[in-house]
């Protein structure tokens, strides 16, 4: 088990963890003490997930950029783990305020919004860098909630963040966009700087 706590330390996983999870606590305890809604509002359950994944991005490239396309064992099996593992990070902790009196959900957005950003994050930093690879699902992301557009169906798409959990469009697109991550990053893993 050497090399996973080797491959977690050059991934800065620890820190990474510590900060989604703290992200999370600090966004349930905010939301415990400043409102008397048992129900966390959407836009800020759709917040919460982009800064954990933001936070979560910097594990997805080591510091050497010769080690990823090295290895006595391969790559791609390493890469769906972790992305695994990172959708989990995040889902987990926003899942589990469900039983509490600040609830993050409906699960079905969290679980969508976690996917898709963490899918569109893996492909951006298969495609321009682990780096940068956290702008477009900001961007996109804070246009989406602010300008949410429930109709017309190119709307839906377009929003797909802050669209409800019930939108097929919204999971449709979300779903394209963590399985395109999933095996451009699989594939390709982080470009090199």
């Amino acid at each position: 088990m050497r090399w996973l706590t080797l491959y977690l330390r050059s991934r800065r996983a620890p820190v990474s963890l510590a900060a989604a999870v703290g992200c999370a606590a600090l966004m349930w305890t905010l939301w415990s003490v400043s409102s008397n809604s048992g129900s966390v509002g959407m836009q800020m359950v759709v917040l919460t997930v982009l800064l954990m994944v933001a936070v979560l991005t910097a594990t997805l490239g080591g510091p050497d950029d010769a080690l990823e396309a090295t290895a006595a064992m391969p790559w791609p099996p390493r890469r769906v783990a972790h992305v695994l593992v990172a959708l989990l990070v995040v889902v987990v902790p926003l899942l589990a305020t469900l039983a509490t009196g600040a609830r993050f959900g409906p699960a079905g957005l969290v679980v969508r919004d976690a996917a898709g950003l963490l899918g569109l994050t893996a492909l951006g930093a298969a495609t321009v860098g682990t780096a940068r690879s956290w702008f477009l699902p900001l961007g996109w992301t804070l246009a989406a909630v602010l300008f949410a557009r429930p109709d017309p169906a190119l709307g839906r798409v377009l929003t797909w963040q802050a669209q409800p959990p019930a939108s097929a469009a919204a999971t449709v697109t979300a779903g394209l966009l963590a399985l395109a991550g999933l095996l451009a990053y699989t594939v390709a893993g982080p470009a090199r700087r």
